[in-house]
């Protein structure tokens, strides 16, 4: 597999005894993407579902609001470089070169961030569904089994599995399910996430701008994003899995 290395370690025990091992490990990919010819984003990621990340980052960020608003984007050869055409203008503010590995601080965007969050429409969720995922993501197979080196993102409807994907980023996992569903016209409103990681207020920040009123974590929240996820009405379930799961916020309608 192109996103994997294999490498000779050597195995150290308590006892003082060692021995050879093979393992895996995973390799960073540099993306480095222009919007309208403007210098935009230096991703560090996992070389897979690429369109969909760089689609679901222009959504997140609020540089667009579908999939329409897209005319076109080019790959370089190697895929080190996006170009991305708009049918329409931005208004830059602010130019970020970098994003790093944990994709934290990544606002690059012509609206703050707090202009393209609005409340999230109704919605309900069963318990089965959640219980669900959760042992979809026992089965997955791929990069995360076989390196534990990638976070893994699962876009369902209903507790049914739509679309899943990992990067070495758990941000980016996000932007490329969220990609992934404008790329199909699938509605965003009536889908649930599923992440492997842990959830900041930057990933419910992503969550709710993509208008997604679900979020479902294997880890655990921050203060600062439970908050969040209660004034935009984002439920959000964490610890999820086979046998318990932990309801954090949920919106209750009439």
């Amino acid at each position: 597999m192109d996103n994997v290395k294999t490498l000779k370690t050597t195995v150290l025990y308590p006892d003082g005894s060692n021995r050879e091992e093979e393992v895996r490990i995973i390799h960073e990919h540099n993306l480095t993407i222009t919007v309208n010819e403007h210098p935009a984003y230096r991703l560090i990621c996992t070389k897979n579902d690429l369109k969909e990340l760089v689609t679901g980052r222009l959504l997140t960020d609020g540089l667009i609001e579908s999939a329409g608003d897209i005319y076109k984007i080019f790959f370089s050869k190697c895929e080190r470089e996006a170009n991305v055409f708009l049918n329409k203008n931005i208004s830059w503010e602010d130019d970020i070169n970098s994003v790093s590995t944990c994709c934290a601080g990544n606002r690059v965007y012509n609206k703050r961030k707090e202009e393209i969050l609005k409340p999230l429409p109704d919605h309900e969720f069963k318990t089965e569904w959640i219980f669900a995922l959760a042992e979809e993501f026992g089965k997955v197979t791929g990069l995360h089994a076989l390196t534990g080196g990638s976070h893994i993102c699962i876009l369902a409807t209903k507790g049914k599995t739509i679309y899943t994907t990992e990067d070495i980023g758990r941000h980016n996992a996000v932007d490329k399910a969220v990609g992934y569903a404008l790329l199909n016209g699938i509605v965003l409103r009536e889908c649930m996430i599923f992440t492997s990681g842990r959830v900041p207020v930057d990933m419910v920040e992503k969550v709710i701008a993509a208008g997604i009123p679900v979020l479902v974590s294997k880890s655990v929240p921050t203060a600062e994003s439970v908050e969040l996820a209660k004034e935009y009405g984002l439920d959000l379930i964490c610890r999820a899995w086979p046998d318990k799961c932990e309801v954090i916020s949920k919106t209750y309608h009439k």
